[in-house]
């Protein structure tokens, strides 16, 4: 087996891996492999999920949009990524896309896209997004695909947020925490920033510090990687 062989998500429900396995492809991983990779019956392949580790394996069939993959040996235990979850306001659908990806690389555990006073649209394609970070997972090589919540108001988050699980806001021109701090989740606002109501309430709330990403303006989808990197750092990764 290759780092250059192919690497899909392949999870079964009830259905634990185990050597000499054959296991269906989905519709869509088969017409990657096929029609995108051009591979063929007995090219090799890399197989993952988070219960079950990463497999070699062997395709066994394959046509237009069905095939079949036969489990060789585990090269990687299960693991579960180390990270954030990432609050943020929806951008425009490539910008949300980039920070989807970006975010699955930088190891976001969750995305929970939240509405602001200034967000720029209330529409997601949810299942689209959770293609994109599973796409993202497999050229990044983590073994999980983070979770994709569905759009809340920030203010009903912050309702709920407990306050021993550390929340870091990026508010632009205000100082920043100090201090190892380990932090549970990021913000990162829309365009335009956080209203001043929104910047008040996050001020007030317990588990909120602001994070600086430096004297710069940045752009959003900027903001999302910039932030990740920075509490990356702060813990040490």
């Amino acid at each position: 087996m290759s780092r250059s062989d192919p690497r899909l998500y392949l999870e079964v429900p009830d259905v634990p891996f185990t050597e000499g396995l054959e296991l269906p492809l989905p519709a869509s991983q088969a017409h990657y492999l096929g029609n995108v990779m051009r591979q063929s019956t007995g090219d090799p392949v890399r197989v993952f999920n988070a219960r079950d580790g990463e497999w070699n394996a062997i395709i066994q069939t394959l046509r237009k949009d069905r095939g079949t993959v036969r489990l060789g040996t585990r090269e990687r235990a299960p693991q579960v990524t180390e990270g954030v979850e990432l609050l943020f306001a929806p951008l425009k659908r490539d910008a949300t896309e980039l920070v989807i990806r970006m975010g699955t690389e930088l190891g976001v555990t969750c995305f929970r896209p939240v509405v602001t006073e200034r967000t720029n649209t209330h529409r997601l394609n949810l299942d689209r997004l959770a293609l994109i970070a599973s796409e993202a997972a497999e050229q990044c090589e983590r073994l999980d695909i983070p979770e994709i919540q569905p759009l809340e108001p920030l203010k009903s988050v912050l309702a709920e947020w407990p306050e021993d699980k550390p929340l870091f806001a990026a508010l632009e021109r205000r100082p920043g925490a100090d201090g190892p701090l380990v932090a549970f989740a990021l913000l990162i606002g829309p365009e335009g920033g956080f209203s001043d109501a929104e910047v008040a309430l996050l001020q007030k709330h317990p588990a909120v510090h602001t994070l600086t990403l430096g004297p710069l303006v940045l752009r959003a989808e900027t903001a999302v990687c910039a932030g990740l990197a920075r509490l990356a750092l702060r813990r040490g990764a």
